[in-house]
């Protein structure tokens, strides 16, 4: 029998436990030792207090029993088991979740932040930087030239300090058969080999970045890609400027790690090698000397990592918020100046942004701090390399001389550069790290809707059926139980029912943006999941109740379903949608831009210009959403006469609240509660005098009561 499970972390006295809370679809609940049935509940409901809830009980006898208690991290899965239990309770049939997100880590048990499926602390790092490599796999072989190339650069820098020391031990401090052209020399020498250095230096540095910009540029446009091929219901999880943060600026933050902070890993890690066998050679005392502070530093780098990780991430997810609210507010400006709620939406971004601030602050603050600290006790071996050293010098009995000194010390400083350098290395990794994790977050989720290995496009223009269809946002939730309805080819069906009662959820499956999640939707008999998707939307035309134009012209909005369309097929269509007559009206005719969504033109314009849209293609199936919601009444009469002529011989299901427009379909199919009610003509239903007569009658009420 299949059962939904909650488990549970406190008990009922608050006591830590480890329990589970089952209900199975013969509506049993059962919670230790403890049965209910759910004939006997009235509500399931949750309480939440602090740092903890409560799942309980309210019996029909007015009697409340506690189930459990839990702490935060389960409050979103204990929400779902009181829907899973109410639903029961309502309908008298259990529908049980083949599967619930669980939003707390498996091995931790930390609830995950929200925005993200993977716990952030328990993400393979080394995972995520494996799959860095992969993508930039097209790009190694000339990264690793660039890179070897940029070494030998870096070894031409190790010349100057033996220079150096032949120049002091030779020249300097036994000047006797020295001459100024031998001190000559010895300066171009140095100045030659610093001087190719830097030359190549620049010469690889400008092919490194270039690179890492054609490899940032390939991730961007992947990780669009892949939000392009995700379900309805997986880009709903995140906010547009969410979305737009991943593509935008968590590329960039990887390009310049990448650029900057992973070629000089590189490079770095190998000038140290190189220097710490010199100076072993040199003196192996001074360079143990060298490193005695290195191994408090790395404690304390371990220590502070992830910490450090953990406020990148905050300061990531208060910077997408930002995002999100911009983009929200410059989104709906016109009806932020229409309320006049300017100082309002000023406000809310000014919070938002000062939470940023002060997050980044903090940041800064602690590194402000804790950097300073670091790059002391790394350079501390300076002091002991000086001290010691120059007594080295100073006892005749030493091998040492000013020269060696000398060399040491500029090694030293090839050897510190790196350990300086490895210090603000943890807080650049953790912030690519956690862009690196936003990013394969969206390359690595998989949509709900799968592509057939082996399509079956048939023609779209048959019968449309719907076989005992169930959906549910959540499959707990159902808008839509057991609908079967069979369309006809070229029928027109029109889908009547009070807002809420899944009329969109329905065109929302014909076009496949979901799958049902019992039953099954078929054209020509053929299953909408056997279709390529490309296909099915290729055939089918869409005029949504939220008409959405994009920047650009009239022209290329109107041919946007058929890219390559010719002029003569999209006035063909505006004709047919009685917008060419306005259109050669504007200045520049089909070439007029109509601004960010349309701004520039009429909700009237806006309309007809979609449904030109959407018949251009010549789809077998056309989805009319409100199609003339924006139209005035004598619009609507002219637009109505265009359907008419556009509906012919083609399937239609069209969603209309003025029940008037429906009068000429087929037949018309009223949702009540997710469940078809009615089907009939309007003249059919108008006599039964069911649901449908009521819609009319209040239509018609409300009608006569404004034109009073």
């Amino acid at each position: 029998m299949k059962q939904h499970v909650f488990n549970y972390d406190l008990d009922a006295n608050m006591q830590p436990t480890v329990g589970e809370l089952i209900f199975d679809e013969s509506g049993k609940i059962t919670c230790g030792d403890r049965n209910y049935n759910a004939d006997a509940v009235e509500e399931a409901l949750v309480k939440s207090g602090v740092g903890c809830g409560a799942l309980y009980l309210k019996m029909r006898d007015g009697s409340e029993v506690v189930l459990c208690r839990f702490t935060n991290s389960g409050l979103k899965l204990a929400g779902v088991f009181c829907n899973v239990v109410n639903y029961r309770v309502k309908n008298g049939i259990a529908i049980i979740p083949d599967e619930v997100e669980k939003r707390v880590c498996e091995k931790c048990g930390r609830p995950y932040v929200e925005g993200m499926n993977q716990c952030l602390f328990c993400y393979s790092r080394m995972n995520v930087m494996g799959k860095a490599l992969a993508f930039l796999k097209p790009y190694i072989k000339k990264l690793t030239i660039t890179q070897a190339v940029m070494l030998i650069s870096s070894l031409l820098f190790l010349v100057t300090p033996f220079l150096n020391r032949f120049l002091i031990d030779n020249h300097l401090r036994n000047p006797i058969g020295s001459t100024a052209r031998d001190i000559i020399i010895l300066g171009l020498a140095m100045l030659a080999a610093r001087f190719v250095g830097q030359l190549i230096f620049v010469f690889t540095s400008r092919i490194f970045n270039k690179t890492a910009i054609l490899f940032t540029n390939d991730l961007r446009v992947k990780t669009y890609e892949k939000i392009q091929t995700l379900s309805m219901s997986g880009i709903a999880k995140r906010t547009p400027g969410d979305m737009i943060r991943r593509v935008m600026h968590d590329t960039a933050v990887i390009r310049g790690f990448v650029s900057d902070w992973g070629r000089w890993a590189i490079e770095m890690f190998i000038m140290f090698i190189v220097v710490l066998i010199i100076l072993l050679f040199t003196n192996w005392q001074l360079t143990l000397l060298a490193f005695l502070p290195v191994p408090i530093v790395a404690v304390m780098m371990a220590k502070f990592w992830r910490f450090i990780s953990i406020r990148m991430e905050r300061q990531w997810r208060k910077g997408s918020k930002s995002q999100s609210i911009l983009h929200d507010i410059i989104k709906g400006i016109r009806t932020v100046k229409a309320f006049g709620t300017e100082k309002k939406e000023i406000d809310k971004f000014a919070d938002v942004s000062r939470e940023l601030a002060e997050v980044s602050e903090d940041n800064e603050i602690l590194w402000a701090k804790l950097f300073p600290m670091l790059t002391f006790l790394t350079g501390a071996g300076e002091f002991l390399i000086l001290f010691f050293g120059a007594r080295m010098v100073l006892d005749p009995a030493n091998n040492m001389t000013l020269g060696m000194l000398v060399q040491f010390t500029m090694f030293m400083g090839f050897i510190y550069a790196p350990l300086r350098w490895l210090v603000g290395f943890p807080r650049w990794l953790a912030d690519c790290l956690t862009s690196m994790v936003k990013v394969f977050e969206i390359m690595d989720e998989e949509s709900e809707l799968k592509e057939t290995a082996e399509p079956n496009n048939v023609p779209v223009a048959g019968r449309l059926a719907f076989e005992d269809v169930s959906f549910g946002y959540k499959s707990y939730e159902p808008v839509l139980k057991d609908v079967s309805i069979t369309i006809e080819p070229g029928e027109m069906i029109g889908l009547v029912g009070k807002s809420g009662v899944g009329k969109s959820t329905l065109i929302n499956l014909v076009m496949r943006l979901y799958d049902p999640n019992t039953g099954r939707i078929t054209v020509n008999g053929t299953d909408l999941r056997d279709f390529s998707q490309e296909y099915l939307h290729q055939n089918i035309g869409v005029v949504f109740q939220d008409n959405f134009l994009f920047a650009g012209t009239i022209f290329e909005n109107i041919a946007y379903a058929k890219p390559d369309a010719t002029l003569a097929e999209v006035i063909a269509a505006a004709k047919t949608a009685n917008a060419h007559d306005f259109i050669m009206e504007t200045p520049d005719g089909y070439n007029t831009m109509v601004g960010e969504s349309g701004h520039s033109l009429s909700g009237g314009e806006r309309q007809r210009i979609s449904i030109a849209r959407a018949i251009i293609k010549n789809p077998g199936i056309l989805i009319l959403d409100e199609a003339t919601s924006a139209l005035d009444v004598e619009t609507e009469s002219i637009i109505q006469d265009s359907l008419d002529k556009i509906i012919k011989g083609r399937t239609t299901i069209a969603i209309a609240h003025r029940l008037s427009t429906l009068r000429n379909a087929s037949r018309l199919v009223v949702l009540e509660k997710g469940k078809v009610a009615e089907v009939g003509t309007h003249v059919e239903l108008l006599k039964k005098k069911g649901i449908y007569y009521n819609l009319i009658m209040a239509q018609r009420s409300r009608t006569k009561t404004m034109e009073e």
